[in-house]
């Protein structure tokens, strides 16, 4: 911020917004908020912490919504608030930078000239017209306008750089002024939310971490394949989802989604987070019974699915699994579809001696529990083969590109700022006795210490030019 807070302003409000005390306080006090959404775990990851807390201490917390804390109305007010600040103290310092760029001085002033130091003047013989063209010439290849005014004993040089430089704090004003918007664009318009999906299914819609409910994407998500890798220590070394993405139920991309290495569709990014297993995969299911070869029947089958019965009496599937019931280990539910029509469903464990143990005798001997239910066959579960799923973290944040184009225009807006200045170049050509005497005076809106050698060198390369054109 480049205005005093000093400066008086006819509207209060403005006198208010206009202050640099009203930001300095305003970044204090984000800084501070900063800090504690860094300490305080933020949505579901503070389950934990608010254990730990009072009754009294949490509800405090959850007024404030520090649980949540930068999609708060009060964080996002502290950020409207640093914004107006921003634009208020832009505007008012603008006038008086604009007139500064736009002056034009006379490039026959003598103030510029008064006690110059020995450094910055110098004597030699010639003409006052051929040094004034050679001089002409030479502050031509340092500048890009030259402005000169001629008498007859003096002739007066004047040019200047780097008058963009005034305009540098403004990029750096408007540069934060983005980074803020956003921020908020981000608060109020994204979104973060996570997803299970299994191997060979399709998803629409998410779970937001902002009150667990359901969010629609507006497209479908895929995962065709999931891959987990491991140390031989047993711990996961890599995970991979192989993902389509969906749009109108046509297919429009696919993506592989790595730890770090996200996927992103129509401004959604998915990240590989974590993975689970469920049963269902596939089910080893053994039936014996008269029309069995051998009087058994191994058959492999999936979830859902209708398989003859041996002997074509029928139709079954597994209408739905379990991993574990009563300590008894996983069991499926058998739907079998008699050739009449009927349909009779049963449990089928995969150990059925120790269900019948913790079961009490009248529930163990319920039909709904009995293997041999349909008659004449017997089914026994040899194994269910796990089915993976994946985790993705997803997230939508619209103001990220507002922010990249913040942090562009600030870098450029810094370099204006601390590595450039408008510097002012008066070059003084006159007659004394037989002589010509050359006088190099200027003026830059920072960077004394700069300047002084820039005027330093100026002066030496002006003198080896003309001494050069002398010989």
């Amino acid at each position: 911020m480049t205005i005093s807070s000093k400066e008086e302003s006819p509207n209060l409000i403005w006198g208010l917004f206009s202050s640099i005390r009203l930001a300095i306080v305003l970044l204090i006090i984000l800084a501070i908020a900063s800090i504690l959404g860094t300490v305080i775990p933020q949505q579901n990851g503070a389950e934990e912490f608010a254990k730990q807390l009072s009754p009294a201490m949490l509800r405090l917390f959850q007024t404030l919504n520090f649980f949540d804390m930068y999609h708060s109305l009060w964080f996002r007010l502290l950020i409207g608030l640093l914004s107006l600040n921003l634009i208020v103290c832009s505007i008012n310092r603008f006038p008086k930078t604009l007139k500064k760029f736009s002056a034009l001085p006379k490039p026959d002033r003598s103030k510029p000239f008064e006690n110059l130091p020995s450094t910055q003047t110098f004597r030699i013989k010639g003409s006052l017209k051929g040094t004034s063209e050679t001089v002409a010439r030479f502050l031509k290849s340092k500048y890009k306008k030259i402005q000169d005014k001629e008498s007859q004993k003096i002739h007066y040089f004047y040019g200047e750089k780097g008058r963009f430089s005034h305009f540098g704090v403004y990029l750096v004003h408007l540069s934060i002024l983005l980074i803020l918007i956003g921020a908020l664009v981000g608060s109020f318009f994204g979104f973060a939310a996570y997803v299970n999906i299994l191997e060979g299914e399709r998803i629409n819609t998410v779970t937001l971490r902002e009150g667990n409910t359901p969010l629609s994407l507006g497209f479908e998500v895929a995962c065709d394949k999931f891959v987990v890798d491991f140390y031989k220590n047993g711990a996961p070394k890599e995970y991979r989802s192989d993902l389509r993405f969906f749009a109108d139920g046509k297919e429009a991309e696919k993506a592989i989604v790595l730890v770090n290495h996200p996927a992103q569709f129509k401004g959604v990014t998915f990240y590989q987070s974590s993975y689970g297993s469920v049963p269902g995969g596939k089910i080893r299911l053994r039936i014996s019974g008269p029309e069995t070869d051998s009087k058994n029947t191994t058959m492999v089958i999936e979830v859902k699915k209708l398989y003859d019965l041996p002997g074509r009496e029928g139709k079954f599937r597994i209408k739905n699994i379990k991993n574990d019931i009563m300590k008894a280990g996983p069991a499926v539910l058998i739907s079998v579809q008699s050739g009449e029509g009927k349909v009779t469903d049963f449990w089928v464990f995969q150990n059925q001696e120790m269900l019948k143990k913790r079961l009490p005798p009248q529930m163990a001997n319920s039909p709904k529990f009995d293997a041999s239910h349909f008659k004449p066959y017997t089914f026994f579960l040899d194994g269910v083969q796990p089915k993976y799923y994946t985790g993705l973290q997803v997230s939508k944040d619209p103001g990220v590109p507002i922010v990249w184009l913040g942090g562009i225009i600030m870098m450029l807006g810094c370099f204006m700022t601390f590595f450039t200045s408008h510097r002012r170049v008066w070059v003084q050509v006159s007659r004394i006795g037989n002589g010509i005497k050359i006088s190099v005076a200027g003026t830059a809106n920072k960077n004394p210490i700069g300047l002084n050698r820039h005027l330093e060198g100026l002066t030496n390369d002006l003198r080896n030019r003309l001494d050069k054109r002398e010989s």
